[in-house]
């Protein structure tokens, strides 16, 4: 009589709190020792920066637009204090809860959801605490966390509409950086030792009140202001990309 062989794969009702220990507790401060390793090691130039340190000595807040895909060459930027204080959108999945972690390690204050789940109360979030703190600022990508990829949503619109705040648009890149091609937004990562060049715009009056046409013209100019800022820092710093910063229009789809 042969025994039957053990199963030796642990249940999983055991892997998951162990999966949440190693997300939760172990991954968060290792991910972000190295992103600080990593974003001290960068060199800024920094284009505008009188733009954005007028505001903050006024406490005029703002609301910071940016492309989704140059996340990682901002965040470490404006965790430092000279910068001011900031409240970030995160997604509510499991590769959210570890970046959650690590933007928080950073000084930031998060208000989770995304544009697939959470979105609209997170966004309420954001409002009601640049309301009830007049020296907070909010940053959000302006092409949202699912894309298209550089097509402006109009998420900071309505933020910079419900918080009185001017939207501030803000673009990056880096002389030598990874582009993770298989991200929805070719996320741009510089490399150790990279100069990373910022470039922070004019800043952007939003009226409380905008009919529909206005309020499409002015996602339109966000977004080509956005796409001009980054397209101008890539010719700089020599960054190359075999996709454009837009997605595409799909065939057949109405003119924007």
């Amino acid at each position: 009589m042969v025994a039957a062989s053990a199963n030796t794969t642990p249940p999983a009702r055991m892997r998951k709190p162990v999966r949440r220990f190693v997300l939760h507790r172990i991954m968060p401060p290792v991910a972000r020792n190295v992103y600080r390793w990593l974003g001290r090691s960068w060199r800024y130039e920094v284009e505008g920066g009188e733009n954005l340190s007028r505001l903050i000595a006024a406490r005029q807040p703002v609301v910071g637009a940016f492309l989704h895909a140059r996340t990682f060459a901002l965040l470490h930027f404006f965790s430092l204090p000279e910068q001011g204080r900031w409240i970030l959108m995160c997604s509510q999945s499991r590769d959210g809860e570890l970046m959650t972690r690590v933007e928080e390690g950073l000084g930031f204050r998060v208000a989770r959801g995304s544009s697939g789940k959470g979105g609209a109360r997170a966004l309420v979030e954001m409002i009601r605490a640049q309301r009830d703190d007049r020296g907070l600022n909010s940053c959000l990508s302006a092409d949202g966390s699912r894309g298209p990829r550089g097509i402006a949503q109009l998420g900071t619109i309505t933020l910079a509409q419900k918080t009185d705040s001017l939207l501030l648009p803000v673009a990056a890149s880096a002389d030598n950086a990874w582009v993770w091609q298989k991200s929805w937004d070719r996320t741009v990562v510089p490399k150790p030792g990279a100069t990373v060049r910022i470039r922070i715009g004019e800043p952007i009056e939003v009226p409380t009140r905008l009919s529909p046409d206005a309020t499409e013209a002015l996602r339109q100019r966000l977004e080509s202001v956005l796409l001009d800022m980054h397209a101008g820092l890539d010719r700089h710093t020599g960054l190359r990309d075999s996709q454009p910063l837009r997605a595409p229009d799909p065939p057949g789809a109405a003119a924007r």
